[in-house]
């Protein structure tokens, strides 16, 4: 049985399906692709970045584990001039959730949310469920709707 995160919270009145599998150490987005035999194309990765110019200012970005995030496009997006990842141990705190299982859904924090553009017209993709080892299936623009987020070009392959 799944534990309840604040990500399954989020889309409890949301057609959804959760999905468990073994969690790794490493290539989180690319063992859960693997291990639920999920499309890498249609399975997200959860990458919180920072303006470089206030890193303060943080936002999520899901693009698929097949691909790599442009942190110039999704500044770009955003506004910003330039953006980094956010170091591991403040994304933690922001969030509410651990690296390898950053949700888009129930940050403690609430943050902009970019997800990939090239998804936008999928039935269904695949995104961590708030810890490693759960993720949720869920259509694309259900995700926006909730995560507040919109899409844009902002991976590459």
């Amino acid at each position: 049985m799944a534990a309840r995160t604040r990500a399954l919270e989020a889309v409890k009145d949301t057609p959804h399906e959760v999905l468990e599998y073994t969690s790794a150490q490493d290539h989180f987005g690319e063992h859960a692709a693997q291990e639920l035999g999920t499309d890498p194309h249609a399975t997200l990765k959860t990458l919180v970045i920072a303006n470089s110019a206030n890193e303060r200012e943080m936002a999520l970005c899901c693009v698929p584990v097949a691909g790599h995030l442009s942190l110039k496009a999704a500044a770009k997006a955003l506004g910003w001039k330039h953006a980094a990842l956010a170091d591991p141990a403040k994304a933690q705190r922001t969030t509410g959730y651990i690296v390898g299982g950053i949700s888009p859904l129930g940050t403690l924090t609430r943050l902009p949310l970019l997800i990939d553009a090239s998804v936008n017209a999928l039935p269904q993709i695949t995104v961590s469920a708030g810890q490693r080892g759960l993720s949720i299936a869920i259509a694309p623009d259900d995700l926006a709707r909730l995560g507040g987020g919109h899409f844009a070009d902002i991976s590459s392959a």
